[in-house]
């Protein structure tokens, strides 16, 4: 609370918030005496309002200062700062409702303008429930309520228990791990649903590039052409592009080897249109 005043670390908390690509706000989903709450009581919807509350107002700052800014201009009949001014009224309404800026429905140019704002509450924001032991398959009333709060965001609801999570991690034997997994009623890990649901948030995807020494996973865009992820290893990659030879994930792990692929006819030759799928294994041919 306070963090818009600069109270506390407020400046620093904002301005963090204000250099990452997306939110993933973490909220408390369990009733545990032995674990003190600021509040006195655990009430994930109260805290998850604080914060917004918080940017919200931060954001309302900037966007009035916007304002002040093109108002002059927009009212003498500037096309171009009419058209930003009209965008900023909006947010403002919004933002003067208790409304988070992702909430709004824009088109396109109106989005663009927005994103020229950096606004904290535009942001994509994921929630991640934190819960007991026996609310990580199916949730519990806390998650319930956090769900109904944020169902106008188009966000997802992620259900993780820390606790349990970092009992997984201390365990280095594959079979204890899944044996442990199994005992709770799960497939994976949480860590490993939220690293999936980050990068949908976010729009990005993997890619691997496969060798006798190493293999390698490499981050790029959603859409990405076949030059653009070769890009991403080395620029020269991407200049000087020829094709590139194409596996997919499931197929190499189904028939087991790069040889069986081939033999299989499941190998695909691309060229500078292919748009590269989550997963596939590529292996880039380019001169430079």
């Amino acid at each position: 609370k306070g963090a818009s005043k600069g109270e506390g670390l407020g400046n620093k908390f904002l301005g963090n918030i204000r250099e990452t690509d997306a939110i993933l706000h973490v909220l408390r989903c369990f009733d545990d005496g032995n674990v003190v709450h600021v509040d006195e009581s655990v009430d994930p919807v109260r805290d998850k309002e604080v914060i917004d509350i918080e940017l919200q107002l931060k954001d309302l700052e900037t966007v009035e200062a916007r304002v002040g800014k093109v108002e002059r201009a927009a009212k003498s009949g500037d096309k171009e700062q009419k058209r930003i001014y009209d965008v900023l009224m909006k947010v403002k309404e919004c933002l003067e409702a208790g409304r988070s800026a992702r909430t709004l429905d824009l088109e396109d140019p109106e989005k663009e303008v927005m994103k020229d704002l950096q606004l904290l509450t535009g942001k994509p924001v994921m929630y991640v429930c934190n819960v007991d032991e026996g609310s990580v398959t199916s949730g519990n009333d806390h998650v319930k309520r956090v769900r109904d709060a944020v169902k106008d965001e188009d966000a997802e609801v992620l259900i993780i228990g820390a606790g349990i999570e970092a009992e997984i991690a201390e365990l280095d034997d594959p079979e204890e791990r899944e044996m442990f997994l199994a005992d709770l009623g799960l497939e994976e890990p949480g860590v490993s649903k939220l690293i999936r649901s980050a990068y949908t948030l976010l729009d990005l995807e993997t890619y691997f590039t496969a060798g006798e020494k190493e293999v390698r996973a490499w981050t790029v865009r959603a859409g990405s052409t076949a030059p653009e992820a070769a890009g991403v290893i080395h620029t020269d990659f991407q200049k000087g592009f020829i094709r590139a030879e194409v596996i997919k994930y499931d197929d190499f792990v189904s028939l087991g080897s790069e040889s069986a692929v081939k033999e299989a006819g499941k190998m695909r030759v691309e060229g500078k249109e292919y748009i590269v799928q989550d997963g596939d294994v590529m292996h880039f041919r380019f001169n430079v």
